[in-house]
Parts: structure tokens; sequence; C-alpha cells
């Protein structure tokens, strides 16, 4: 969408989103690089990474049901589904930079199938959920029933796209289809009801500008801000802390 088309509670929502990423990251390098014993694996933090993700990807799969309305007005067929394939495909490239970006810098533990590569294959194949409009909250509940059931199901390497991998296998960011594509298939069914037709269905509150505009700023840049805020973090954490970069 451009800037006069947006809605700017949903570029809000977003950058609050982008805010929760930011404060985890920050709290997983701290305890990454052993500057401070914080268990992120259990408790308040792993329940606050899953809140950030799942607020994200219920955000990507809103846009999307928008997204899908306004360019169906022009366009049908093929035409319509190649945007979503194009521009998934996209974002799945920019996964592979990251991939290829951790794999140098950490060796183990890089990212394999990160949160970019799941947001670029659910825009992938979001073309082949958009006739079940608000029944996509059936559809996200079945992806994501089957990835509680996948969790504890082994299996080889090139199965980690699914939610099946070796016993021994971890990564930084992993979010596989089952059960977070899930989670953009429940945003689409919920952007029917929002956002019948791409049109908002209800009122917004009174909110301070300076407040939107500012969260609005962060979420309309969310995917550069993704982009860059692990080497600035770490690069400011080295400053004040004397962590090695390499």
């Amino acid at each position: 969408m451009n800037a006069v088309s947006r809605y700017p509670e949903i570029d809000m929502f977003r950058g609050i989103a982008i805010l929760m990423m930011i404060l985890f990251h920050t709290v997983f390098d701290l305890s990454f690089f052993r500057v401070y014993a914080i268990d992120i694996s259990s408790g308040l933090w792993k329940y606050f990474a899953y809140s950030t993700a799942t607020l994200f990807l219920l955000i990507v799969g809103i846009s999307l049901t928008i997204s899908h309305s306004r360019a169906a007005a022009s366009r049908s067929g093929y035409r319509l589904a190649r945007k979503f394939l194009y521009r998934g495909t996209g974002i799945f490239f920019l996964g592979l930079l990251v991939t290829s970006g951790t794999w140098l810098y950490l060796k183990e533990g890089f990212i394999i199938f990160g949160i970019l590569h799941l947001i670029g294959v659910s825009v992938m194949i979001s073309p082949l959920f958009f006739r079940f409009k608000k029944y996509n909250l059936v559809w996200g509940l079945l992806f994501i029933v089957t990835g509680y059931f996948l969790a504890s199901v082994s299996g080889p390497v090139w199965l980690l796209p699914l939610g099946i991998h070796p016993p021994d296998f971890w990564s930084v960011d992993y979010e596989p289809l089952f059960p977070w594509t899930g989670v953009v298939l429940s945003g689409m069914g919920m952007g029917e009801y929002l956002y019948p037709g791409g049109l908002r269905r209800f009122a917004l509150p009174r909110t301070p500008a300076f407040f939107i505009q500012t969260l609005a700023w962060l979420g309309r840049h969310s995917l550069v801000v993704y982009l860059v805020h692990q080497p600035v973090i770490i690069v400011l954490l080295a400053a004040v802390f004397g962590i090695p970069l390499i």
C-alpha cells in the first residue's frame, strides 16, 4: 500500500511489534554474549517472543487481505496471484541473505528458516487461501494444531520448513510453516471481518497524533529496521560491554 492508502492503525501495531522485537533481541544478545544470565528459553521472555511473532504475523495476514481486495479491483487470475508470488519471492530472498549473514557470523545456530523465510512463503501461497475469506480462521487453527503435533516429530533437515527437524537442531530464529503460517491465515480471516473489501469497518479512538505517527513510521519501515537492528544492537553492546564482534 502507498502512503496515501495505508491505514495508520496497521502501521502503528506493526511499529509496536518492531519495538517488542528490538527489546527481545537486545535481551537475547545480552544472554547470548554472556553479559547477563537471562533465561530466554522459558518463562516471561519465551512468551514475550511468541507474542511478538504472533502480533507481527497477524498484521501480515490482515495486510494481505487488504492488499488483495484492492488489487482484485484491477486484475484477476494469474495476474493477481503473480503480484503475491513476486512479493513473497522478494521477501524470501531477503531471508536467504539473512541465512548467509548469520552463517558467516555464527556458524552454529545460524538462521535456516526464520521469520522472513516464513513470511515470504506465506505470501507466495496466500492466493490459494484468499477464496476462503473469513474461514481462513479455521485454516489457521488447523495449521496451528498441526504444528503442535509436528513439534514432537523428528526428521531430516530438509523438512525444516514444515516444523520437522533433527533432534539436535537449533537456530537463533526458527519459524516453520506449521504452526506459524496458521497465524498469518488467522490474520487473513480477521482482515475479512475488520476490513471487508479492503475498507475499514470501525472507527478509530482518539489517540495523540505524535504517538501514532512515531509508531506508524516504524511500521512503514519495518523491513529495513528488521534487517539492520541486530548489527546495530551488537555494535552498541560491543561498545558498552566490550564484547568481541568476531
